[in-house]
């Protein structure tokens, strides 16, 4: 769906307040002290598993695309404003074996990291996480993704950019995304730090009503990205975890 660039501006606002805190850097390295490289977004994903008298069931995961995850040691960045209480968190999280913390899923060029480690790094140092997720029922269905044609629509990527200091500063942009062939791409490669963002756009639902989904994630790509749309994602993830469900 193709907004107009009025609507545009206040959907990334948007994004950037309901969704800032969802989104962590990170990046790799071959060994301590070395720096960092590839560096990368990745975020929080709420997977609804089932619904009990209690409430629902999720499992939390943090995705990024596999293609950064492969490496002897990886650094997630801890920005202030997702740790809590403040000034106790120290400034990244140094992972050894970093390949090994992940699920690969490799046919959808994806990476799920289960969250519990990263909850208990964090009570052992006296601090909490304090974020936002991109959940389930954001997360787009697969006729969601099936509605995206070849015509150009808005998409919004919310990502942590690498600026000239080094520093993550989280950042909005407004890009195209068309279908071509199987793939769902945005149409413009984007600047450094934004493989493994999280990917949105605007559906139409009912008469004049739209929602906003999550897509998927981006992935590497020269010219342009392909998307890993959340339709294969979760049928991924289902296969992967299916053992401890």
């Amino acid at each position: 769906m193709l907004l107009d660039p009025e609507t545009e501006n206040e959907v990334a606002y948007e994004l950037c307040q309901l969704l800032g805190r969802a989104i962590l850097p990170v990046s790799h390295l071959d060994r301590p002290g070395d720096a960092s490289r590839d560096a990368g977004t990745a975020f929080f994903f709420n997977e609804l598993v089932g619904v009990t008298d209690d409430g629902d069931v999720v499992h939390e995961y943090l995705l990024t695309a596999d293609a950064l995850t492969r490496a002897p040691y990886g650094k997630i960045g801890l920005r202030p404003s997702v740790t809590e209480p403040a000034g106790v968190a120290s400034d990244e999280i140094l992972m050894p074996d970093f390949s090994a913390q992940w699920i690969h899923l490799p046919e959808v060029g994806l990476a799920a990291m289960p969250t519990g480690g990263l909850h208990g790094h964090a009570e052992d140092r006296g601090w909490r996480w304090r974020t936002q997720q991109v959940t389930d029922g954001v997360a787009a269905r697969a006729d969601d993704i099936a509605g995206i044609g070849a015509d150009p629509g808005s998409a919004f990527v919310l990502a942590l950019g690498v600026g000239a200091d080094g520093s993550r500063p989280l950042e909005a942009v407004i890009e195209r995304l068309v279908r071509d062939g199987d793939e769902v791409r945005i149409t413009t490669e984007l600047p450094p730090g934004y493989v493994g963002a999280p990917v949105f756009g605007v559906q139409a639902h009912g008469e004049g009503e739209v929602a906003l989904r999550c897509l998927g994630l981006v992935l590497p790509g020269a010219g342009g990205h392909p998307i890993a749309t959340f339709d294969r994602i979760r049928t991924a993830l289902v296969e992967a975890t299916a053992g401890y469900r």
